[in-house]
């Protein structure tokens, strides 16, 4: 009988002395995490990438040393696949066809990740016409069967049917143990059940059909319930929802296809013995060489001889633990509470860094570790104007530091918040690192294209960081990626995440600095409690990143983050800091004109009630007009109170003159209080700019929030709000420039929803509200009147909203019958629309979520309350969210791409604020003109090439003095 390898790899798992512990490496997922994770780097001395072969190694090593131990090894191999076609494009031939070619400067690193890998001493396997993880199941099958055990390096979720007595999987970026209790977490079913879950919801990434219309909570429930996917099939009649029970019957074969394409080969043909994965030593000299050869002189230095010691981190459990207690499956929308096996966060262990030798050393480890968390504690808010007391660092769990720079001595007691000296200057001075000199030292590490910084919120921290002349950079955000993964479900702050993920509660900043009138300033916060509460930021930042960034790549989310939200904190950061000048004499006329007219509707208001009253006081108000004057409509609070809010006085002005009175001094009263007197403050009292404050996660839609002051609120259409925007002013020989999406939403209603009118109207460049009314109404274009065409534009803008007859008829000053009329009038001319809707309804009722057209997910948890008006408001959210959202990215898009184009083009002009589908920027008046056509250039491409609208985008851009006449 022929000797084959594998008859030999079955035999020496039976041979005499220890089992066989064989870990595999999925070489392919340790690839691309090392390319998406850092950015890209070359070799100096031709310019060859080589930035995912360097994050290759740094994990690869990291894996040899970490395991070190009883538990360790007897085999270990690289499993790699070896081409695009398996077996599987020969059952479906559509099989992975949607898959992009790798990007190219990644494909020359692929044949260096095989070197470096023999290089370490790893054995390397692959095999024509299978995929890795069919070798992986392979030899996982052989180890287990022969009394062995396997571990499979790795987190994705296409092994974790493999999991089982004595096959485990490890997941080295969380570097957490995924047993039987984390399948079930993630597909809600037992391991031996996975494929068939799998085999109805299918995968996109692999392009595996599925079952149209079932997700991973249904397809779970159908399995639980039926046992398995054939007795499911069998009994698909019996189903008495009448979607699922159609899809069932009709794509019955497309789901046994489905499983069979998810189904991995345990008995693959082995190409090596298990033997032949021995673990040894690399060849010291062949280590060197290539490192050398690929100048990593980083690492080189660290791996030395290659024999790596055996290190204090996190220990891997190869063994599988006793069983566990059942897991309940969680409800779709909850996120689960982290992972079980979470190092506790030890406050002791965090190192304060006094001088500048021990800097160096924590500077040479960071440098090292290649991907670091990263801090800054302020003594202020705004990022613009804040003194920067000290940064932390974090290496890894417990292993991080502080550097104060300026912290002090707070003021001597009984000084009245006052320092006078005497008794305060005999206090010892505090140990610290000059802040010039510590922040020269810090600079190479900060902007080290080889180092990544880990930062939560990072667009705070690069602000200050660029005031002290630091490009922090290359940088990832977790509050950023939580943002991508699961905005909606929660918030996305530093605390929020870290007591999902981690079960932990940091410090509150009250604990360290007081509360009220007894708070003080950071900078006199003591170093030891200080040490405290600023390593153990950047420590958790590191840790979230850890376990949030690897579920990009799993959910296909990668590009989402790339492409939307990782450039955007350095833009607005330095937006942020540019500011916006101000007219301060002009606000302060108009404030003392705003103060003037409210004396007077005051007054007016006074005359109309018949006596004097607070016109600030709701209760006073409702008293007045449903007490005394006993106007008809009114409704009371659950406190008794009359509601006096503004749709209430707006009803009531239609008929009686004093609540509009109420209403335009509450209007001046806000813009007053609000703008005027809030800018005269906000502005640099040096630079007459004001600089506000962007919030990047604070809309599930990725639209932007701007505070300190508020920007994005200022009336556009009312003559107030006009006068404010005329306060907003150029530097001397400059222009500002307004550029507008015009009618974005509109536009990108027609492409989603695929609605021919609306596209030939917008192609054709005729006004859509006009061609609406047309279409609704039969007045021809030519012959239309402005009131007709006012009403299409209620509904066209309405009707992304969910507006209904009363909304509409309450807009437009119609009954309801009439509003109702108009609203199914524009349904049958448009009927795409209402598809839309309704397809848009069902996807969100049956995955909690939607999507923009560029991969934005955006969860609804309000369609799955027990409140019937909760659900009705998230089927309205589900409407707009795509269409809103997609007009959010659209702009984010060019927003990223906007400083590199007027860059290349030679100008210096400055992006200086957002207002959701509007820009302003700051333009020497000699280049405002070719300014103008850079910013609509690139505004209007920035869909492209992620996808190609049916619908043309056209940006209204104008320059002049002011905000105002600019827009």
């Amino acid at each position: 009988m022929t000797d084959t390898a594998a008859d030999s790899a079955d035999r020496s798992l039976t041979q005499d002395g220890p089992a066989v512990r064989l870990w595999m490496i999925d070489a392919s997922a340790y690839i691309f995490r090392a390319y998406h994770a850092l950015p890209p780097l070359t070799r100096k001395s031709d310019g060859l990438p080589v930035g995912a072969v360097q994050g290759y190694c740094n994990m690869l090593w990291k894996l040899i040393r970490d395991m070190k131990g009883d538990d360790g090894p007897t085999h270990l191999v690289a499993v790699f696949d070896h081409s695009e076609k398996t077996f599987r494009n020969a059952m479906y031939d559509q099989y992975k066809a949607n898959r992009s070619a790798p990007p190219e400067d990644l494909i020359p690193q692929f044949p260096l990740v095989r070197e470096a890998t023999a290089a370490f001493g790893v054995h390397c396997v692959e095999l024509p016409g299978y995929e890795a993880d069919d070798l992986i199941a392979t030899y996982a099958c052989k180890a287990r069967d022969a009394g062995g055990e396997a571990v499979i390096v790795s987190s994705d979720k296409d092994l974790m049917q493999l999991i089982g007595p004595s096959v485990v999987m490890w997941d080295p970026m969380k570097e957490r143990r995924l047993a039987e209790e984390a399948v079930f977490e993630k597909f809600g079913v037992t391991p031996d059940k996975v494929v068939e879950v799998q085999a109805l919801i299918g995968d996109s990434v692999d392009n595996v059909p599925g079952a149209p219309g079932i997700g991973p909570k249904t397809a779970a429930q159908l399995i639980l319930e039926f046992g398995d996917l054939d007795t499911l099939l069998a009994r698909a009649h019996e189903i008495k929802q009448p979607k699922r029970r159609e899809t069932l019957i009709e794509f019955a074969d497309q789901i046994r296809l489905s499983r069979e394409l998810c189904r991995l080969d345990c008995n693959a043909p082995a190409p090596e013995p298990i033997d032949d994965f021995l673990v040894r030593h690399p060849d010291p000299e062949r280590l060197a060489e290539f490192l050398d050869r690929m100048e990593f002189r980083s690492l080189r230095s660290r791996v030395g001889d290659g024999k790596a010691p055996a290190t204090n981190g996190t220990a891997f459990v190869a063994r599988p633990k006793a069983p566990s207690a059942p897991v309940a499956t969680p409800r779709y929308g909850q996120v689960p509470a982290g992972p079980a096996e979470v190092q506790t966060v030890d406050h002791e262990a965090y190192h304060c860094v006094q001088t500048l030798e021990d800097l160096d050393r924590w500077i040479a480890r960071a440098t090292e570790a290649g991907v670091i968390g990263f801090d800054t504690e302020t003594d202020a808010l705004s990022a613009t104007h804040a003194g920067l007391c000290g940064v932390s660092l974090a290496i890894g769990p417990n292993d991080a530091c502080y550097i104060p720079l300026t912290h002090a001595h707070p003021p001597a007691p009984n000084a009245g918040g006052l320092d006078f000296g005497g008794e305060s200057d005999q206090r010892e001075p505090l140990t610290q690192i000059d802040k010039p000199t510590a922040l020269a030292r810090l600079k190479p590490l900060l902007e080290n294209p080889a180092v990544l910084k880990v930062m939560q919120n990072g667009k705070y921290d690069i602000a200050v960081m660029a005031r002290r002349g630091i490009r922090v950079a290359p940088f990832d955000d977790t509050m950023l990626i939580s943002y991508v993964l699961e905005g909606g479900l929660h918030g996305h702050g530093m605390d929020e995440l870290a007591r999902l993920h981690l079960g932990h509660d940091p410090i509150a900043f009250k604990t360290v600095a007081g509360t009220g009138k007894a708070q003080k300033s950071f900078k006199h916060v003591e170093l030891k409690p200080a040490t405290c509460y600023a390593a153990e930021d950047a420590d958790v930042t590191l840790r979230l990143w850890r376990i949030l960034k690897p579920r990009l790549a799993e959910e296909g989310l990668v590009t989402v983050y790339e492409t939307l939200e990782r450039g955007m904190p350095a833009v607005l950061a330095d937006m942020e800091r540019a500011g916006v000048r101000v007219d301060p004499d002009r606000l302060k006329r108009l404030s003392s004109e705003f103060g003037l007219r409210m004396a007077e509707l005051e007054q007016q208001a006074h005359e109309l009630a018949g006596r004097p009253f607070n016109v600030g006081s709701p209760r006073q108000i409702g008293d007045i007009l449903f007490g005394e004057m006993a106007l008809t409509g009114g409704k009371k609070t659950a406190s008794g109170q009359w509601e006096t809010g503004a749709a209430t006085l707006e009803a009531l002005a239609l008929t009686h003159d004093l609540p509009r009175v109420l209403l335009d001094w509450r209007q001046l009263s806000k813009l007053k209080g609000t703008y005027t007197d809030a800018l005269i403050e906000a502005a640099d009292k040096t630079t007459d700019r004001v600089h506000t404050s962007y919030q990047l996660a604070a809309a599930t839609t990725g639209r932007l929030a701007s505070s300190d002051p508020n920007l994005q609120n200022i009336p556009i259409r009312t003559e107030t709000g006009r006068q404010i925007r005329q306060a907003f002013i150029a530097a001397p020989g400059h222009v500002l420039i307004s550029a507008d999406y015009s009618q974005i939403e509109l536009r990108l209603l027609a492409h989603i929803g695929d609605i021919p009118e609306l596209k030939r109207a917008f192609a054709a460049g005729i006004d859509i509200h006009t061609a609406t009314a047309s279409e609704m109404f039969g007045v021809p274009v030519d012959q239309m009147d402005p009131e007709t065409r006012r009403r299409a534009k209620a509904i066209n803008f309405g009707i992304v909203y969910g507006i209904s007859a009363f909304g509409l008829a309450a807009q437009l000053n119609i009954d309801q019958g009439e509003a109702g009329a108009y609203i199914k009038t524009y349904f049958e001319r448009f009927p795409g629309i209402r598809t839309y809707m309704d397809a848009t309804k069902a996807q969100v009722r049956e995955t909690g979520m939607v999507s923009t057209v560029f991969g934005r997910r955006i969860h609804i948890p309000a369609i799955h309350s027990k409140s019937g008006a909760e659900r009705q408001f998230g089927e309205r959210a589900a409407i707009n969210a795509p269409i809103q959202g997609a007009a959010a990215d659209i702009i984010r898009r060019a927003m990223m791409r906007m400083p590199g184009a007027l860059v290349e083009a030679g100008l210096s002009t400055k992006m200086l604020l957002q207002v959701h589908d509007e820009l302003v920027f700051e333009a020497p008046e000699s280049e405002a003109e070719r300014a103008i056509a850079v910013i609509k250039r690139t505004m209007e491409g920035a869909a492209e090439p992620a996808v190609a609208l049916t619908v043309p985008l056209v940006v209204d851009a104008r320059a002049a003095a002011n905000w105002d006449e600019a827009h």
